[in-house]
């Protein structure tokens, strides 16, 4: 030290020595005072303000001078405030080797997010409180558990920085040479700051340091005096104040200031690590003690038990120089004392009980759980998912493993062997390989065998974070790029073309830079060439000669920008340069650069997302929209943006193709490789695809994104509900892993609880208050608010009377759940131990519902209590239980034996856990070391034997009784601590959540254990609630122990009323354990032993009349089988039909096709018609003129269709009844019904006619798989015959009429019918399926000829049967769905499937192949693809010429097209709804209609040819009301249309875009209506209120809240002169509500004046069905505006006419059933009424005459007049009838 700055020695007060008060030397700005601290109890400084520059204090005064304080470590005593900013900025001198001078500034401040760093500045985020990196702390104590982090609380801080560290660690190793100036900016308190040479701790105080001796240059020296904070009696410095030291050695944090773990601590807690815990167990007997000993083993750092049945899972980095010695036994694939189930580490832990009946024994099964699914997204980034090559899965990380998902069947393989969360993904080419990267200081890169999920190699990067890795195409190079601990970009270059054979990986190239690098990706047409960007960054790189090369693109006026994402172009010519491609960038501002890549220039920036179009805004400050990600094919972009939208562009981006929005901004997009799919990816943490061909968009997961903190299972309806930290509380299905609710809070929910039978479960949150659910209905059912504190405790008694609630401020609530609001029953409080540590699940009932257990009144005491009082019954101290122990054990978890209340479990916070008896309090059994750290839940199987414990993020299933010598099994895979973990209510699984929510499936086979039961008629046992079956139950890898048939306990059965009348003596059925056996199958279900009591007779002999085996019919697994939609409604057979002739109106056109039939298109080519049918009604439609007929006499929704050769003859079926098919006989020319016969009791599958005529076919459906046999001259039936299994599909000979075929679940049956005159004889022949095509289902089939049957499966296979030997000779896949259409014409065959491909193949050869292989010669042709043809959904129906040139097919969509094999071309015949249609509406002249769709689609006709026009698709929402505007003109004419998310959109036909976009409404828009003049939109929501938006420009000028609370029904305006009503106005307009309450209102909306003229309130009782009640509606009378007619619910069926200028009802008119829609004619006194039972109901209403009609299949919903009254649309779900009115 030079003699000049000895003054400075040992440290330098500054606000003392530039006497700061003085104001002499230092200057103050703004708000800056002093003020007397009562913590410090000293004088201290205030700087407050909003804008932290503009209140501040400097010293020096002047900018020029310098403080020339050479101390290395600066000190300052401040106060910071999390929730304001502050600032602290140092200007320091720096040296480097030149001798170069310079001022480096410091800026430490929580306004920062991350740390940054340029040459002259350095940028440091600070967080308040004890906050601190988990992934930082986690990696630095891999294993220690960290309890979460509370809120930070605001303490006075000591901030140590070391200047001379902190300028070498982040700039490049400059030398510290003096502090300049110090600048200290509002919000903050300050006591002090010095500087000093010596490094001291103010957690020492003098006295203790002189006790000590420590010395003050070894960092643990006192501060001196003046510095020092006071600490009160009773008290701790670290308990009052925090103290900071920065940089850390290795800056663990990234940058970050912020208070870590003591230091006092760390070192106590690495000890206790190092440590070898070996559980004790210990059992006290009732009488005698018995303490048992502890074999002492030697164990290896991971404890395991070796097994020669499980693979070698990868290791474990725990330690950076375990490193090498970890890659050595990947390289080697040693098997040493691991065990991995599905991937995932297990040790089993050893204890050895003396005097133990059992040696030698370890807990079975071995693995007894095995990781079946996780709910769960992202973790490290949510940036991150992967498509599969053939596009049928998707990978992606949930926090530490890697998830590969089928997008169909949701299956799941998991990638186990991070131990910090996966922070980057990549694939090769073929996804063959996969690499994965983890995040945190111990990064790690992993590189596995996708195919087998094994891995094969580990490769460390010198980085603290990996933010992208990229393969090459042939996966022989891959490139990381991340950063490291100083802050800088590291990229790495790996050789990986030898890592599939097991060779070494080694490093091409690496270098360090400043360049931001979001995004990395390596070209796929060079692999040595790469491509990144980032913060004002595009580079391109380049690999050669083993060091990496990169060139800027220069963005010159465009920078700086922030850019996220890079793709190159798809798809190259022959004739195309190597490097001459365009390269695509994506920013923040909304802009897509286009960069030429060979010459390194901009080609062109488009602006996709301008906000202001108005302006001219400089390119780096338009406020567009960020681009989160884009992914470009050879057709289209993707992008994905902050606004929530997935959009798809053409390449020139000229207009979106298809957009999708999501709940939050996207993330990720990724088109998958055959680009018929986009997988995105929001920073909400959900995952899903959109399919561009059908437009529809496919959830794949839903998670949370906050960790959960608690759950429970709904074991009857297989329900999980969890809590989780961002404040949602969601509802999850256990069997698809898809979220059905999701109730999002302000406050954050911290315990759930489900009843044990109902649909409904409470939540407690962290304000104190207590919420009941109910699911069926989605209501808040009761709110309660007594609690003070988080609560920390929730549970149901196992009956479900009652339910309990505790809190952190020691309060406990009694609730009576039997009633909907549940009530109250009593509060007590100061019972419950204080504090959160014991949520979610801190009370614990027992299971006969008599006793509460919870941890209380303080943390070193038990209370038991009794149930229904609360009144305490047992009280026991758990300190005292071990006197040998130097520290008092507090209890931290309670539970109960599942089977046994007299058992209580304790977890205590020594590691232990007590066995405890709930009556006399004795310890009967304890356990200690049962994890490294104390055990955060626990629970116990129902059966008593097994018991399930969770600490830090590991799990421990045990063995209950503990008699076994190895009693444990640990199984890890969460990242972070576990909050809860227990068995599902049917012992088949485990569930634990922390990270994300773990399903285990438990492999161990359940005790028969004795439950109550209760029979009903018609089942073999009813069983509990937790004996629900699965899907697919788990068989355990070693068979179960032999039972015990000595069981004495049972349990009584009560049984119905109608099962024991008559019985004189009751009957008692006895579960109990059943006799071992040879045979034992343990996945047989458990039967029931029946005991007879005395003078009881045999139970079987009162029970003759009970079918306890009978089994419900089954819907097959194939979408080819026609099953009915559902409906509620019945047809009304009393109606009133009109007499022929006379009828008021006749049926014109019916739009669309029902495509939810099977076979229900035919066509005559050669007579020019086809038919097809809609709902119940078949329509016969002439080819070339589009002149339609109808035939009209089903009831029901006909299922199929067929037509005879000659196209004389038309057979219809459908369903007569829910137990009877009908099926009518048409005459084609007169349309005329000739016959009807009926023999099915289900749907009829299938009708075919012989190639003569002479023989008609029918087959019925699953229900009564039969096939029928008819004369086809007088349709009586012939013959029959049953067969096992449902049949699909079936057909008649071509040439040999005596020949059949039908293909179903059990194969291909081939018949053989016998016509002997009067009756015939069926016989069937059944042979199965090939064996090459494993499993699956004959959909369809179809004949070449008399001796070769092709028939389709499932699963895309073609089979070609040679029919003389029954037997299949040749297998081919056609498609990748399931092939639902077969046909046949000459050597051509058409396939249609389910993944929307039309296909025609070349089977010439295929007779030929069966010839040759007939003479046992090898013959290698095939089928060829000839033409194949892209459909808008699935094929159901197909019939073609004999040519197969051309024909006609009908798919799901409700769409017939015209296909043309010749040209290869599709033309659309007949388009419709495939949804529920809500709404439809005429224009004013009659040119064009609109109808709304439950799919989200809006589309517009034309009348009156029925063509549609224009189609609007909005995805993922409902459309529910549409309404045109008035104006005249084409180019005037706007269609708007409500939505279910609260929006209007107004579409302009002639343009046939989307104009604006409106959100009058947060819930969903039920009616909508253009004003009479069109000047505004008026919009009712669902929550009543109406909202008035101006036309011209979207803004909402006014919203009524009149009828708030109830649904708006109806709106409707009409030009009107309101003088003689007394009122201002030119036009009426109207509101009806569901509540029946109608508003008239008289408005002038030019001058903004809208004044209320009448309203109206009808009377009703209440409604107690279990449907919703009949819509309230109203309407103006187009003759006389100042009538108003309403129907709706009331206490009679009416129609209602009220005089406004009266202010009275004038009339009414008596209806035989409620209304659901209804239309006035402006032509005639006519009204158009429809019903829920299907009647369309034509009313006179002047002299009171009706007709009915009856051509509906289900209940409507919408009619309406055109606007001249000589056309009528009614509408029933997706059916839509075009009427012309004739009058009566």
């Amino acid at each position: 030290m030079a003699a000049k700055d000895d003054w400075q020695h040992p440290f330098v007060n500054i606000f003392k020595h530039f006497r700061l008060l003085e104001w002499q030397k230092a200057s103050k700005e703004g708000d800056v005072t002093l003020y007397k601290d009562k913590t410090l109890n000293s004088t201290a400084i205030r700087i407050r303000g909003a804008v932290p520059d503009n209140s501040c204090i400097r010293i020096p005064k002047n900018t020029h001078q310098s403080l020339g304080l050479t101390g290395r470590y600066f000190y300052v005593l401040f106060k910071p405030n999390p929730a304001k900013p502050f600032l602290i900025v140092l200007d320091v001198t720096a040296e480097h080797d030149t001798k170069d001078g310079r001022v480096i500034r410091i800026s430490i401040s929580n306004m920062f997010k991350e740390f940054k760093f340029t040459s002259t500045s350095l940028l440091f985020p600070f967080q308040c409180g004890s906050e601190f990196d988990w992934i930082t702390e986690t990696a630095k104590f891999p294993q220690q558990r960290y309890r979460p982090p509370e809120a930070p609380k605001v303490l006075w801080t000591c901030l140590t920085m070391d200047l001379q560290r902190t300028l070498a660690t982040y700039l490049n190793h400059l030398s510290y040479c003096h502090l300049k100036s110090v600048k200290l900016c509002a919000y903050m308190s300050v006591k002090n700051a010095f500087t000093s040479d010596l490094l001291l701790n103010p957690e020492v105080s003098y006295r203790d340091a002189k006790l000590m001796g420590l010395p003050p240059s070894d960092g643990a020296g006192p501060m001196p005096r003046e510095m020092m904070f006071p600490v009160p009696k009773g008290s701790t410095w670290q308990n009052c104040y925090n103290h900071i030291r920065f940089p850390l050695e290795g800056d663990l944090n990234c940058g970050i200031i912020r208070k870590g773990p003591s230091k006092m601590e760390t070192p106590s807690l690495m000890e206790d690590e190092r440590q070898s815990q070996n559980p004790e167990l210990v059992i006290i007997p009732q009488l005698h003690e018995v303490v048992t000993t502890v074999r002492n083993e030697p164990r290896p750092e991971q404890e395991s038990t070796p097994s020669s049945r499980h693979s070698t899972p990868p290791p474990i980095v725990t330690k950076e120089d375990e490193f090498s010695q970890l890659e050595e036994e990947v390289k080697s694939k040693k098997k040493k004392n691991v065990i991995a189930v599905n991937g995932l580490y297990l040790s089993v832990l050893s204890c050895q009980v003396a005097e133990s009946p059992k040696e030698n024994q370890k807990l079975l099964p071995d693995p007894i759980l095995r990781l079946k699914r996780i709910i769960g997204f992202g973790g490290a980034t949510a940036k991150c998912a992967l498509w599969t090559m053939s596009g049928d899965s998707v990978v992606y990380p949930c926090h530490a493993i890697v998830v590969s998902m089928k997008i169909d069947s949701n299956e799941q393989r998991f990638f186990i062997g991070h131990t910090d969360k996966v922070s980057a993904l990549a694939f090769n080419g073929n996804t063959t390989l996969l690499a994965s990267a983890q995040s945190g200081h111990y990064c790690v890169v992993r590189i596995w065998n996708y195919l087998k999920g094994n891995c094969m190699a580990m490769l460390r990067m010198q980085s603290h974070s990996v933010t992208s890795l990229s393969f090459s195409y042939s996966g022989s190079i891959l490139c990381g790029a991340g950063k490291d601990s100083r802050g800088k970009t590291v990229v790495v270059v790996w050789n990986t073309a030898n890592v599939a054979n097991g060779g070494e990986v080694s490093i091409f190239a690496k270098t360090k830079m400043d360049v931001d690098i979001q995004n990395m990706k390596i070209a796929n047409f060079d692999e040595t060439r790469l491509v990144s960007c980032g913060h004002d960054s595009i580079r391109l790189w380049r690999v050669r000669k083993g060091t990496l090369r990169s060139c800027p693109v220069n963005l010159g006026e465009y920078g700086p920008l922030d850019f996220t994402d890079v793709a190159f172009e798809e798809g190259e010519s022959p004739q195309q340069h190597l490097d001459d491609r365009l390269l695509f960038a994506s920013c923040r501002s909304g802009h897509i650069f286009e960069i030429d890549y060979a010459r390194v220039v901009i080609r062109n920036v488009r602006w996709l997302f301008p906000v202001q179009q108005q302006e001219k805004w400089p390119l780096n400050k338009a406020p567009g929209i960020a681009i989160n990600s884009l992914s470009v094919c050879s057709t289209f972009c993707a992008t994905g943006s902050e606004d929530g939208f997935l959009r798809l562009w053409p390449l020139d981006f000229s207009a979106v193709v298809l957009e999708a929005e999501h709940e939050g901004p996207v993330s990720l997009v990724s088109v998958s490789s055959d680009s018929t799919r986009v997988l995105t990816a929001t920073f909400t943490a959900n995952l899903g695809f959109l399919d561009v061909s059908s437009r529809g968009y496919n959830t794949l997961m839903r998670s949370h994104t906050g960790a959960v903190l608690g759950f429970s299972v709904d074991a009857i309806r297989q329900h999980l509900t969890t809590a989780s930290a961002d404040g949602s509380v969601r509802i999850w299905s256990m069997d698809s892993l898809q979220q059905m609710f999701d109730f999002v809070s302000e406050d954050k929910p911290c315990s759930v609880a489900f009843h044990p039978s109902e649909q409904i479960f409470s939540c407690g949150f962290s304000s104190g208050v207590v919420r009941v659910f109910d699911i069926s209905c989605g209501k808040l059912l009761a709110e309660h608010d007594h609690h003070r504190g988080e609560v920390v405790g929730l549970a149901f008694s196992p009956d479900g009377d009652c339910m309990y609630s505790a809190d952190s401020e020691g309060s406990l609530a009694l609730y009576n759940s039997c009633d909907n609001d549940s009530p109250v029953i009593r509060v007590v409080c100061g019972v419950v131990a204080q504090g959160s540590g014991r949520a979610p699940d801190a009370l614990t009932v027992s299971c006969d519902s008599r006793c509460l257990a919870f941890v209380g009144p303080s943390e070193y005491t038990i209370t038991i209590a009794d149930a229904l009082s609360l009144e305490e019954s047992l009280r026991l101290d758990v300190s005292i239980l071990d006197s040998e122990s130097t520290f008092l054990d507090s209890a931290m978890k309670v539970c109960f034996s599942s089977a046994s209340p007299e058992h209580l479990l304790v977890a205590t916070s020594a590691n232990k856990i007590l066995w405890v008896n709930t009556k006399t309090g004795s310890l009967l059994r304890q356990v200690s070391k049962v994890h490294k750290h104390w055990c955060s839940s626990l629970a116990v199987s129902n059966d008593r034997r097994y018991l399930v414990t969770a600490g830090h993020n590991t799990i421990k299933v045990w063995d209950y009784n503990m008699y076994l010598n190895m009693n444990s099994q640990t199984f890890i895979g969460h990242s972070q601590p576990i909050n809860q973990v227990s068995f599902t209510p049917g012992q088949q699984g485990v569930v634990s959540v922390g990270d994300a929510i773990f399903l285990w499936d438990f492999l161990a086979h359940t005790a028969d254990f004795p439950h109550t039961f209760r029979l009903s008629p018609g089942f073999p046992s009813a069983s509990a609630a937790d004996e629900m079956p699965r899907d697919r139950a788990p068989l355990p890898a070693s068979p179960p122990p032999p039972l015990d048939a000595s069981v004495t306990d049972s349990t009584e059965v009560e049984l119905d009323d109608d099962l024991s009348d008559g019985l004189s003596t009751p009957l008692v059925v006895t579960a109990t354990d059943s006799e071992p056996s040879s045979h034992f199958d343990p996945a047989t279900t458990p039967f029931l032993k029946i005991t007879e009591l005395a003078n009881s007779f045999r139970l079987s002999c009162k029970l003759p009349s009970h079918d306890f085996t009978g089994k419900k019919a089954v819907h097959p697994d194939c979408y080819r089988h026609f099953i009915p939609r559902f409906k509620t409604s019945t047809r009304d057979e009393m109606a009133v039909t009109p007499h022929p002739g006379k009828a008021g109106m006749t049926l014109k056109s019916v739009i669309g096709y029902n495509g939810n039939g099977r076979g229900n298109l035919v066509w005559s080519p050669d007579q020019g018609v086809f038919a097809y049918s809609c709902g119940g009604v078949v329509v016969v439609e002439n080819v070339n003129s589009g002149h339609q007929r109808h035939l009209q006499g089903h009831g029901e929704e006909i299922s199929c269709l067929a037509i005879s050769n000659d196209a004389q003859i038309l057979a219809s079926a459908a369903s007569k009844s829910a137990s009877e098919s009908l099926i009518r006989i048409w005459a084609l020319q007169s349309g005329a019904c000739l016959n009807t016969v009926s023999y099915h009791r289900g749907a009829v599958q299938s009708l075919t006619f012989s190639k003569d005529d002479r023989f008609f076919l029918s087959v019925g459906d699953f229900s009564d798989p039969s096939v029928a046999v008819w004369c086809g001259a007088t349709f009586r039936m012939l013959s029959s015959e049953g067969v096992l299994g449902p049949i699909h599909d079936a057909a008649l000979s071509p040439s040999a009429t005596c020949q059949l075929a039908c293909v179903g679940s059990q194969g291909v049956y081939f018949g053989l019918f016998t016509d002997s005159g009067q009756d015939g004889d069926l016989r069937l022949q059944r042979a199965r399926a090939p064996v090459e095509v494993g499993d699956v289902e004959l959909t369809s089939l179809s004949y070449h000829s008399d001796t070769l049957l092709f028939t389709a499966t499932n699963r895309g296979h073609i089979c070609a049967w040679d029919i003389k030997t029954q037997s299949c000779f040749m297998t081919w896949e056609a498609d990748e769905g399931e092939i639902g259409v077969l046909l046949c014409r000459a050597n051509s065959l058409l396939t249609g499937s389910n993944t929307h491909w039309l296909r025609l193949w070349e089977v010439e050869a295929v007779p030929r192949r069966m010839k040759l292989l007939a003479k046992k010669k090898e013959c290698l042709t095939s089928a060829v693809l000839k033409q194949e043809i892209m459909l808008d959904g699935t094929a159901v129906s197909a019939t073609f010429d004999n040519t197969m040139d051309m024909g006609i097919v009908g798919t799901t969509m409700g769409t017939l097209w015209y296909v043309d094999w010749s040209d290869n071309s599709s033309i659309r015949l007949v388009s419709g709804h495939n949804d529920k249609v809500n709404d439809l509406a005429f224009q004013a002249d009659e040119s064009h209609f609109a109808t709304c769709s439950q799919d989200g689609s809006l589309r517009v006709w034309t009348s009156p040819t029925n063509e549609l026009v224009v189609q609007f698709q909005v995805l993922n929402q409902s459309c529910t009301c549409v309404c045109w505007s008035s104006s005249p003109g084409v180019q005037r004419v706007r269609v708007a249309a409500g939505y279910s998310d609260g929006t209007v959109r107004v579409f302009h036909l002639a343009s046939a875009e989307m104009e604006r976009k409106l959100h009058p409404h947060r819930v969903a828009v039920t009616a909508i209506q253009y004003s009479a003049n069109g000047d505004v939109i008026l919009s009712g929501g669902k929550n009543g209120l109406i909202a008035v938006s101006r036309a011209l420009d979207g803004s909402t000028i006014r919203v009524f809240r009149d009828h708030k609370g109830a649904s708006i029904a109806t709106i409707q305006c009409v030009r009107e002169q309101c003088k003689d009503f007394g009122l201002v106005g030119n036009e009426l307009w109207l509101a009806a509500s569901v509540d029946r309450r109608v508003s008239v209102w008289a408005a002038d909306w030019f001058k903004c004046k809208c004044a209320l003229l009448d309203w109206l309130t009808l009377p009703a009782p209440p409604y107690c069905q279990d449907d919703s009640p009949p819509p309230s509606l109203a309407a103006f009378c187009p003759t006389d505006p100042g009538l108003l007619i309403y129907t709706g619910y009331g206490i009679e069926k009416e129609l209602i006419f009220y005089s406004l200028y009266k202010k009275t009802i004038i009339k009414k008119i008596a209806l035989p059933h409620w209304v659901t829609c209804f239309s006035l004619s402006s032509k005639s006194q006519l009204i158009a009424l429809g019903s829920k039972e299907r009647v369309l109901k034509l009313i006179d209403w002047t002299s009171g005459k009706f007709q009915d009609f009856l051509e509906h299949s289900d209940s409507l919903q919408t009619c309406r007049f055109s606007p001249s009254g000589t056309l009528l649309f009614s509408v029933a779900h997706n059916e839509i009838l075009l009427w012309e009115v004739n009058g009566f």
